[in-house]
């Protein structure tokens, strides 16, 4: 390709709409375009890339025993009708009617009709396991789409869906899918870390996502330093800590506490630390009030709560709610209430002669225990765990790192096959359910997530693998017959050698051309001047390091053919 020919206009500023890395230098390269909040064109040198990563994924996939197929993105509305979910997505589910009034919608994945493909074809346990994939357009109608590519409401994905006899089966097939997708990753030259996850809307039990580690990362994930335990915070785990322990019980006492509505306002009044302090929070869940307890200085997971009541919507119970079910707002605590259920989190059961909210306006309880002073509904770990905290594997300090999501791999069981009819006849003939597990990879979070790891002052450094192309050659006066012509036969002997190549032939300052070339992030570039005139010399610069090289023309293609595979 010449430089002359490609359609991209790169930008010397900054866009203000850009918000993190990747999409501030995606915009400045002419690599996407947006036509609307949360959706984009790619233009031909991101699309390159996403072909290269599509390309990457295929191969690993086909390798490990995948078949590509593709569906319809409109789905009728009663396959999610009948699998539950078209209440459980709400508002993010992009929803539509043909000129017949029928609902459909945009998909965001394929569960549901993918299993009613194979239902269809898969009747005997002959068929299976089955390993089925498409890269695919999908749709979510995100609240608040930022961050460029990384939170779209059009997004090509690639969603693979296992389907075997039994648990042994799926858990061959979970292992081969977390085995290609490491591989996928290492391939895009990627640095990343998978850990255990929220399944979330997908549903099923057992999950891992892929973390691409990153600061701009919309991701917390937390980690052992000791040993291989990993986790999304959305579900990850520390031993509960008691407080109080060994103490006698004390009488309970009611204290007047003016203006004293938050845990530090409490702990400063009653002169106690947050930790003896149980915090009580009060949330709709769906049409039902529940409360929730959690110790002072800590914070509760609301993933993990969603989790455990098995709710569509959470969120806090508005004033008027409290009020009206005989509760005071700001003065909350588990004394005395019967109607409403009481979750709390596992420390809490652990704390000795804790406070807590009076019921009552400007009142507060000390010396409150659980057990003899009110009852717990359900305990469960609903905390947010945050760095420093014990490993719940080995007890040693975890830390905490941001990350892109850009892949997960998910456990469904028969959360799809029982509802929707997927079922086998074994060898004696015995109907059983088909045992599914669904996995899926953001190609545009991937390509993102390159960028972001993958970038200096200058522009991209792309890795080998995924750059749209893998050499400019610039010659440094376009008006030097003699250099285009060494230039042009530089060219078009990378080609012949089926490296994908661009000549700068732009009539531009050298300054121009070496800034573009920094900022498209081309992994070589081989620069045609005065050397190449006087020594018959050609300089050669890594992207990624800074390394100059200069070499005769033969050695120049030689050790460009090394690099880049094409040998």
């Amino acid at each position: 390709m010449r430089a002359s020919r490609l359609f991209v206009s790169t930008m010397r500023e900054v866009p203000a709409e850009a918000e993190i890395i990747s999409h501030k230098l995606m915009l400045r390269a002419g690599m996407i375009h947006k036509e609307a909040a949360g959706i984009y064109t790619y233009l031909p040198l991101a699309w390159r890339s996403m072909k290269k990563i599509m390309q990457i994924i295929r191969e690993e996939m086909d390798a490990a025993g995948g078949q590509e197929l593709f569906m319809s993105t409109a789905h009728p509305a009663e396959i999610w009708q009948q699998s539950g979910r078209w209440q459980v997505y709400g508002a993010e589910l992009w929803r539509l009617q043909d000129r017949h009034g029928r609902d459909f919608c945009l998909a965001p994945t394929h569960e549901e009709m993918i299993t009613l493909n194979v239902k269809n074809i898969a009747r005997s346990y002959r068929q299976l396991p089955q390993l089925l994939y498409q890269i695919q357009t999908k749709f979510r109608d995100e609240r608040r789409p930022r961050f460029g590519l990384m939170r779209g409401r059009e997004f090509i994905m690639k969603d693979l869906y296992s389907f075997d006899r039994d648990e042994a089966g799926l858990d061959a097939s979970y292992q081969a899918m977390y085995q290609a997708y490491s591989n996928i990753f290492h391939r895009c030259g990627l640095r990343f870390r998978p850990v255990e996850a929220d399944s979330g809307a997908i549903g099923g039990k057992g999950s891992h996502e892929f973390m691409a580690l990153a600061e701009s990362g919309e991701a917390e994930i937390l980690y052992c330093t000791s040993c291989d335990y990993a986790a999304s915070s959305e579900i990850a785990a520390t031993p509960p800590q008691g407080t109080g322990s060994g103490e006698e019980l004390k009488e309970v006492e009611d204290v007047y506490t003016p203006d004293c509505i938050t845990v530090e306002d409490v702990a400063n009044f009653l002169g106690v630390t947050p930790d003896r302090v149980v915090k009580t929070m009060c949330y709709q869940a769906d049409d039902r009030l529940v409360l929730v307890l959690i110790r002072g200085d800590r914070q509760i997971n609301e993933i993990k709560l969603k989790n455990i009541l098995d709710c569509f919507e959470l969120q806090f119970a508005p004033d008027e709610a409290i009020r009206a079910a005989g509760l005071v707002p700001g003065y909350l605590g588990p004394v005395g209430v019967k109607e409403i259920k009481i979750i709390a989190d596992s420390e809490v059961p652990l704390m000795v002669n804790h406070e807590c909210g009076g019921g009552r306006e400007s009142h507060h309880f000390l010396n409150i225990n659980p057990g003899r002073d009110y009852q717990i509904d359900l305990v469960d770990d609903i905390r947010l765990v945050r760095g420093g905290e014990p490993c719940p594997h080995c007890g040693k300090a975890l830390a905490m790192a941001r990350g892109i999501e850009v892949g997960q791999v998910f456990k469904l069981h028969t959360k799809y096959s029982k509802v929707l009819g997927a079922r086998y006849a074994d060898e004696n003939g015995q109907e059983k359910d088909m045992v599914m597990g669904c996995y899926g990879i953001g190609v545009g979070r991937t390509m993102a997530a390159v960028i972001e790891q993958n970038h200096d002052d200058g522009g991209i450094i792309w890795p080998m693998a995924v750059a749209p192309y893998q050499v400019i050659v610039i010659p440094v006066n376009d008006r030097d017959p003699e250099l285009m012509t060494l230039a042009e036969k530089l060219y078009q002997e990378l080609l012949r050698q089926k490296i994908e190549a661009v000549l700068d032939d732009r009539p531009e300052r050298p300054g121009v051309k070496f800034n573009d070339a920094d900022l498209l992030g081309y992994p070589f570039r081989v620069t045609i001047g005065k050397k190449a005139k006087e020594e018959q010399l050609l300089e050669l610069k890594e992207r990624a390091t800074g390394e100059v090289r200069f070499l005769p023309f033969t050695e120049t293609v030689e050790f460009l053919k090394q690099v880049t595979g094409n040998k």
